[in-house]
């Protein structure tokens, strides 16, 4: 049950502040985020996509403004908010001492699944990430892959509206990436779950329906990733020069643009890469040792923003889910 089915948006916030003595983490955020939609936060370290997230899964207060998670006020219903939401955090947070199943009894004690459909419950999701014929395994025997699979199979083991996922495949090899995303593709089609997603993968963010790019405790731009790259529009051409500056000086005098100079390449966005390049070689006053020319991507659309490259985060989400756990098990 929820507090708002029949609402449009399954998270709302609007002005959310969270200040840490004089540092303010989160600067006034407002979000809207859709009933069965793939929503991507993307932002470097520092950004504030950890502590928004925070906020929302009730693991901290905010210092001013409001958030609602399943028609929940987070401030005054945590304990119905924890009841409608999953959580898979960055740091792995399994018991490694225990089996699969154990894992999964555990959660579904805390969450106070009903006895009689613990079992069922579990044998779904566990076939769900196909760790059924690891359910008797050990943890500590798994892969890293595994280890998120379960996660992400704990984290559905209630049936949340929402499943929150820190950073779901950091340190995860591409291979392994592509199948937790056939997952969580999966959990949307199947079960209508809304998935709210923290990122700094690029390619991740394209699998998005909607991206949020925070940089300094705010939304910079907010859209589809179609949406986004048009931001940047034509194509972007990089290169490297003898002598950047005196290129960028040539480039922004003969052809009336804005480069920028980033890690040692100028950058700049032009309508026509193809024709642009020629010209480009042909009239600026010093040599040029590299030249290539692409669509602009979510990393354009980022640099362009942001006037920065996005790095990457900082751990510690283990914490987070002793937190949550801790409170979750107080609210019962």
């Amino acid at each position: 049950m929820t507090g708002a089915q029949g609402d449009p948006s399954v998270i709302t916030a609007t002005g959310l502040v969270k200040n840490f003595g004089p540092i303010e983490a989160v600067k006034g955020i407002d979000l809207d985020v859709r009933r069965g939609e793939i929503f991507g936060f993307l932002g470097p370290n520092g950004a504030g996509k950890s502590t928004t997230i925070n906020i929302l899964c009730t693991l901290l207060k905010p210092s001013a403004g409001t958030a609602t998670v399943a028609g929940y006020d987070v401030a005054s219903q945590p304990g119905e908010v924890r009841g409608a939401i999953g959580l898979v955090f960055q740091d792995p947070s399994l018991d490694a001492n225990l089996t699969a199943r154990e894992n999964l009894a555990f959660h579904a004690f805390i969450y106070g699944v009903p006895g009689d459909e613990r079992d069922a419950r579990i044998n779904e999701v566990l076939e769900m990430v196909e760790l059924s014929d690891r359910a008797k395994s050990v943890v500590m025997t798994f892969s890293g892959g595994m280890k998120r699979r379960l996660e992400i199979a704990r984290g559905m083991l209630h049936t949340p509206e929402v499943l929150f996922l820190d950073e779901p495949t950091i340190g995860l090899d591409p291979q392994t990436r592509r199948h937790i995303w056939t997952y969580l593709r999966k959990l949307r089609a199947e079960k209508g779950v809304t998935i709210f997603m923290t990122t700094h993968y690029m390619d991740e963010a394209e699998e998005c329906d909607r991206i949020a790019i925070v940089d300094g405790g705010k939304i910079v731009a907010l859209g589809t990733p179609t949406e986004l790259k048009a931001m940047v529009g034509g194509d972007v051409v990089t290169l490297a020069t003898s002598d950047n500056q005196a290129a960028a000086a040539d480039i922004a005098r003969i052809f009336e643009l804005e480069p920028t100079i980033d890690n040692g390449n100028i950058r700049v966005e032009v309508k026509d890469g193809a024709e642009f390049i020629p010209r480009l070689v042909r009239e600026t006053s010093v040599p040029v040792t590299s030249v290539a020319s692409h669509r602009p991507s979510l990393d354009d659309v980022f640099l362009k923003l942001t006037g920065h490259a996005i790095r990457d985060e900082a751990a510690g989400s283990t914490d987070h889910m002793r937190m949550f756990m801790r409170a979750r098990g107080g609210s019962r």
